[in-house]
């Protein structure tokens, strides 16, 4: 009895974070909003997956509402598994973050190439914020399993050509960040912008 208590309070914390999300009233009637991603590389657009993830298209779009992404880098790059953004901008400073929100990687959803995904830190997996990577490959890996895996909540529609450059792009180690696989030229999201529903 407990444990089911303790699973409805989780559901509906976890309910009223997604409801106190601006992103859940933009375009709150479209289960497929599309989002522009204009960089340096070239454009890429991503269909956002509403009806298997609500909850971080929400998130996600309250990032790009609120301008975050804008002047932020892709600071992952490893062409045979992701490229990885929204955590810095072109300083390599982190950029601002809301809070944490649950993982919805068990939606069904995989992580197949040109997917897009939250990235979440180690110590949990339910501890992603603004950092979301596309995957370069069938990451089957990254599925939930026995353990919980990384939510994806789109898919590129548009700019398979500019990712597929950016992949061909040096990588090198960058120790402001002590990380290697850092673009040596960076990829800077310029702006990204939701586009009308269709």
């Amino acid at each position: 009895m407990r444990r089911i208590l303790f699973a409805l309070l989780a559901l509906l914390s976890f309910g009223s974070l997604a409801a106190g999300m601006p992103g859940e009233f933009i375009q709150k009637d479209n289960l497929f909003p599309r989002v522009k991603l204009e960089t340096t590389a070239g454009t890429i657009v991503i269909e956002l997956d509403r009806m298997k993830a609500a909850v971080t298209v929400n998130n996600f779009l309250t990032y790009v509402d609120k301008k975050i992404y804008d002047n932020s880098v892709f600071h992952r790059l490893e062409p045979e598994f992701v490229l990885q953004g929204g955590g810095y901008d072109r300083n390599l400073e982190p950029i601002k973050n809301f809070a944490e929100i649950p993982n919805e990687s068990g939606n069904g959803l995989k992580n197949i190439q040109y997917s897009v995904a939250m990235a979440h830190q180690e110590k949990g997996p339910h501890t992603a914020t603004s950092q979301f990577f596309i995957n370069l490959n069938e990451n089957t890996s990254l599925n939930p399993g026995k353990t919980w895996g990384y939510a994806v909540f789109g898919n590129v529609v548009e700019g398979m050509d500019v990712i597929e450059k950016i992949r061909a792009m040096e990588t090198m180690h960058n120790d402001k960040l002590g990380w290697d696989n850092v673009p040596k030229t960076p990829i800077v999201i310029v702006r990204a912008i939701i586009l009308p529903a269709i």
